[in-house]
């Protein structure tokens, strides 16, 4: 099978987020800062990069995309174009009417030619209409309002002129009506003085209803659906979502108004005025719209358009639906930035705003934290989000994997000793058997050594020194405590994340690969106090305590290992200062610079861990004066190792170090 590889460039389909992939994107800022909640609002918000190198959009990408959207519809489209496709066809109808005149003459003028004196009066009469009528044509308003205007009273002359403008009439109030009711539409192309009576009656009603509500009443809202229902889409189920609806149609037309030039907005302006020839339903409108604005105010936004594409009437109207809704989506993403709540965003509007992708992309954004809850890796206790001991082991796993990156495969989970013997676990090596051995055979070599002392042939004699077995690593078990200075200055410094990456990393590698040891953490500021493993990852420094309490940390220490009296026993510190906290009758004295008593005690414990056969090895992230010469003082008496590292480097040390070191039990 052939498999092509080729450049991410954004247009590949990588599919949904995965929990996994979301907890290992969240390990390090959740070691950081504790604070698993804030983390899902930041990606919530911003979003984040994935493996392959594409980006998991946030609320901020999402609305960046939004305003391209509009800002590409703006940039395409010109509104002064609005009108000339109705005065297109109006100058084809006013063509229309004066060549269907002057044919109507022609024809006059050939019969007067043949009948005589009656049909010379008739053509003569027919002269003087045509001249009227073609005067009138010449003088007719410039804009297009103007000219609807005069034609709906004017008398066509030509059949096809005349049902041109009707045609023409009924579509432009069809467009006007459906500012205000979406559902007119059907009505208005077959309109009788019937349908006419129910429009009036329905705004009529409509502002008796808002009336009523504006005197703080409680206006009969099913019945006037029940009645007028047809009028407005489905969906609607109360008299706040009809004043919305309707104030969002109207501001479509005042938007496409307000963005205008003063010369065309007075042109839309005068053509919508004399659309409607209907005074009292002109009249009903106007009283709903003060209505609407008094009870739910609404302030038509202005677009600023830019383009050269011409645009019809009709197409603008949608348009400036369309730009509303992106401003409507715009401010729900904004206030969702500002709420982290996602919930009150209308998916399907962003699906059809924005496509497809981007609507699946807001579920996921809407469901992160439910996707960490329906794998495991999270619980909810009241209103907190809380890692599960499945999302510990996940975030050490990834710790663990990040610090032997580097590091030979063949290391990974074994423990090196010089010592070979049995009870351990197989290697790659062999050797000659001796008595004692465990019979681990290599048939291999040992079939080899027999043809290498005999030569090849048929039967295969054995003997005793043809034997070769495998060796085995000594296997040996040790009790460590991890001691992780939780001082100000470690806070300060930046070395949080590593401190707390070394914990867990180190829990994970112990738990996973050498079961039978014990680890205990314990972290000390002015006192030190044991944490649970699954502690780690929310737990959070508190800059505001003074203090590196080390001898409470040894002390803590040497009473944990007092439970395992075999094996070996170890202390690994990490730090980046020098004790300046001690306890003395159950009380913590801090001092900085340290006094000689703090050192003195924090000595004297590290004596007793000595006597104790436990061996401290220090991990300095600092290399200061004085805690290059207090850990001087502490490998001097314990015969410990001492650590120059890195923040980067540091959890390769400690876990390379606790692989490589151990001794055999005891």
């Amino acid at each position: 099978m052939l498999y092509r590889y080729t450049r991410w460039d954004g247009t590949q389909d990588i599919g949904d987020l995965e929990a996994e992939e979301l907890m290992d994107a969240i390990s390090d800022e959740l070691l950081s800062d504790g604070d698993l909640r804030g983390i899902l609002q930041r990606i919530m918000r911003w979003g984040l990069n994935r493996p392959m190198g594409e980006r998991f959009p946030g609320i901020q990408e999402l609305l960046q995309r939004l305003q391209k959207q509009r800002q590409k519809q703006l940039e395409r489209y010109n509104l002064d174009s609005v009108l000339d496709d109705i005065r297109k066809k109006l100058d084809e109808i006013i063509r229309k009417e004066q060549e269907g005149i002057e044919k109507r003459l022609s024809e006059s003028r050939e019969g007067a030619a043949e009948r005589g004196d009656e049909e010379q009066g008739l053509h003569q009469l027919l002269e003087n209409i045509a001249s009227r009528k073609k005067a009138y044509l010449d003088s007719l308003p410039e804009d297009p309002g103007g000219k609807i205007k005069s034609l709906s009273d004017y008398e066509f002359m030509d059949g096809e002129a005349r049902q041109e403008f009707q045609d023409l009439l009924k579509m432009l109030q069809q467009q006007v009506m459906e500012n205000y009711f979406q559902g007119i539409q059907q009505n208005l192309q077959n309109m009788t003085p019937e349908d006419l009576q129910g429009i009036r009656d329905m705004v009529r009603d409509l502002n008796k209803m808002l009336q009523e509500k504006a005197r703080g009443g409680n206006p009969d809202f099913q019945g006037f659906m029940q009645k007028h229902g047809r009028y407005f889409p489905p969906g609607i189920n109360n008299l706040e979502e009809l004043m919305e609806h309707l104030q969002k149609r109207m501001a479509q037309a005042q938007s496409l108004l307000q963005s205008m030039t003063p010369e065309m907005r007075q042109s839309l302006q005068s053509l919508m005025d004399n659309l409607l020839r209907d005074d009292r339903l002109k009249w009903e409108l106007a009283q709903m719209g003060a209505l609407l604005q008094q009870l739910h105010p609404m302030d038509p936004a202005q677009y600023p358009f830019q383009g050269d594409e011409p645009l019809a009437l009709s197409e603008a109207m949608r348009l400036m639906g369309q730009l509303q809704d992106m401003d409507q989506l715009e401010q729900g993403l904004k206030e969702a930035q500002r709420s982290y709540d996602l919930n009150g965003i209308d998916s399907e509007k962003v699906q059809e705003l924005l496509g497809e992708d981007a609507r699946d992309q807001l579920e996921q954004l809407k469901n992160l934290a439910k996707l960490l809850e329906d794998a495991g890796y999270v619980q909810r206790k009241g209103n907190s989000l809380e890692l599960t001991p499945k999302g510990v082991r996940q975030i050490g796993q990834k710790a663990l994997r990040e610090v032997f990156q580097h590091l030979k495969r063949d290391r990974l989970g074994k423990h090196e000793s010089s010592l070979r013997g049995v009870g351990g676990e197989r290697s790659d090596e062999t050797k000659p058997y001796e008595f004692g051995d465990a019979f681990q055979l290599d048939l291999e070599r040992t079939l080899m050594n027999s043809l290498a002392r005999e030569g090849a042939g048929y039967p295969i004699s054995l003997r005793p020194e043809d034997f070769e077995v495998y060796r085995t690593e000594f296997q040996t078990q040790c009790s460590t405590v991890l001691l992780v200075d939780m001082s100000r200055s470690m806070l300060m410094r930046g070395l949080v994340l590593a401190a707390k990456k070394v914990a867990i990393a180190l829990n994970s590698l112990i738990r996973t690969q050498f079961p039978k040891d014990n680890l205990y953490i314990i972290g000390f500021t002015g006192f030190a106090r044991v944490l649970k493993p699954e502690e780690l990852p929310q737990l959070v420094w508190d800059d505001y305590v003074y203090g590196t309490n080390m001898q409470h940390a040894l002390m803590l220490s040497r009473q944990l290992l007092a439970k395992h009296r075999g094996g070996n026993r170890q202390v690994i510190m990490v730090t980046d200062g020098e004790p300046t906290a001690h306890l003395e009758g159950g009380r913590v004295f801090f001092s900085y610079p340290p006094t000689y008593r703090t050192i003195e005690e924090t000595l004297k414990e590290v004596l007793r861990c000595t006597k104790e056969n436990i061996q401290i090895n220090v991990f300095m992230l600092e290399r200061s004066l004085y805690l290059t010469a207090f850990v001087d003082q502490m490998t001097r008496i314990n015969k410990g190792r001492a650590f120059f590292t890195s923040p980067d480097r540091l959890g390769e040390y400690i876990l390379v170090d606790y692989v490589a070191n151990k001794k055999k039990r005891v």
